[in-house]
C-alpha cells in the first residue's frame, strides 16, 4: 500500500520496455515518495521490439513470456505495479474495447498524473496509437454517464515522455524532471531489459544530455547543480496555478 495514497502515477506504455527508457526515473521518484505507480503495457513488444529474441530462434509465446518477465523485473526495481493487456504490436490496433479497458484502469487507480507517448512518431505507429487511446480514455473516464465501475475521474495532467527520435517526432520539451537521485535505480531497471540491450547506453547518454539542459534552465543558474540526470516531457493540458514561479 502506497504511503502517500492521494498521489497516483499512471503510465500507459505501448510496449513492455517503453516505460523504463522514457519514464523510469519519474516512476522511481514517485515510488520513493511513497506514491502509487501503475504501469499498463498495451503489448509485450513481441514482434517489433524483440529482434534479438527472434534471431535466437525463440517462438512467439517464448518471446512474450521473456518480455513480460523483463518488464516485471524492471517494474519491481522501480517500485511500480504493472499489468499487461496483450493487445499485440506492429501494429498496435486502436479499438473501443482496448480504450474501454484503459477507462477502467483510470477509474480504478484514479491517477493524479498520467504519462504516455507522443502523438507523433514516424518511426513507430504503435506509440501514437497508445497516446491517442490514453487521451481518449482519460476523457471518457471523466464522463459521469460512462458505463464503467468507479467514480468519474477528475482532470489529471497528462505528459508525453520523450520518443526515441525526438527531432523527427516534433518533440519540444517544456518540462525537465530532475531524476539524479534515482538515476542508478533507473539504470538497474534498464539492465533488466536484455532483449533491448542496444538501448542501454543510448538512454544513459540521453539522461545526461537532458541533465545539462536542466542545469542550464534551473534558476538562478549559479552552477550549483553538477552531473545531473533528467527526463523530458511535453504537457498536454494547461498548468493551473495561482502563482507564476
Amino acid at each position: 500500500m502506497a504511503e502517500n495514497a492521494t498521489e497516483s502515477l499512471l503510465v500507459v506504455s505501448a510496449h513492455a520496455g517503453d516505460f523504463v527508457w522514457r519514464a523510469g526515473g519519474t516512476i522511481a521518484l514517485a515510488a520513493a515518495r511513497g506514491e502509487r505507480a501503475t504501469v499498463v503495457c498495451l503489448s509485450y513488444g513481441e514482434r517489433g521490439e524483440s529482434a534479438k529474441a527472434w534471431r535466437e530462434g525463440k517462438a512467439l509465446d517464448e518471446i512474450k513470456a521473456l518480455r513480460r518477465s523483463e518488464a516485471e523485473a524492471a517494474a519491481d526495481v522501480l517500485g511500480a505495479d504493472i499489468r499487461f493487456l496483450d493487445a499485440g504490436d506492429y501494429p498496435l490496433l486502436e479499438s473501443q474495447e482496448l480504450t474501454d479497458q484503459l477507462v477502467r484502469v483510470y477509474r480504478e487507480v484514479t491517477p493524479t498524473v498520467v504519462l504516455t507517448h507522443t502523438l507523433v512518431d514516424p518511426y513507430n505507429g504503435d506509440h501514437p496509437a497508445a497516446a491517442r487511446m490514453a487521451l481518449q480514455a482519460r476523457i471518457l473516464a471523466q464522463a459521469v454517464g460512462y458505463d464503467a465501475p468507479g467514480e468519474a475521474l477528475g482532470a489529471p495532467p497528462v505528459f508525453s515522455f520523450e520518443p526515441h527520435q525526438s527531432e523527427m517526432s516534433e518533440f519540444r520539451p517544456d518540462v525537465l524532471l530532475d531524476i539524479t537521485e534515482v538515476f542508478e535505480t533507473k539504470r538497474k531497471a534498464m539492465r533488466c531489459l536484455g532483449a533491448q540491450e542496444h538501448m542501454w547506453t543510448y538512454y544513459e547518454d540521453l539522461a545526461a544530455r537532458r541533465g545539462v539542459q536542466l542545469e542550464r534552465n534551473a534558476g538562478p543558474n549559479l552552477g550549483l547543480l553538477k552531473n545531473s540526470r533528467a527526463e523530458a516531457f511535453v504537457r498536454h493540458y494547461p498548468h493551473v496555478t495561482t502563482r507564476l514561479s
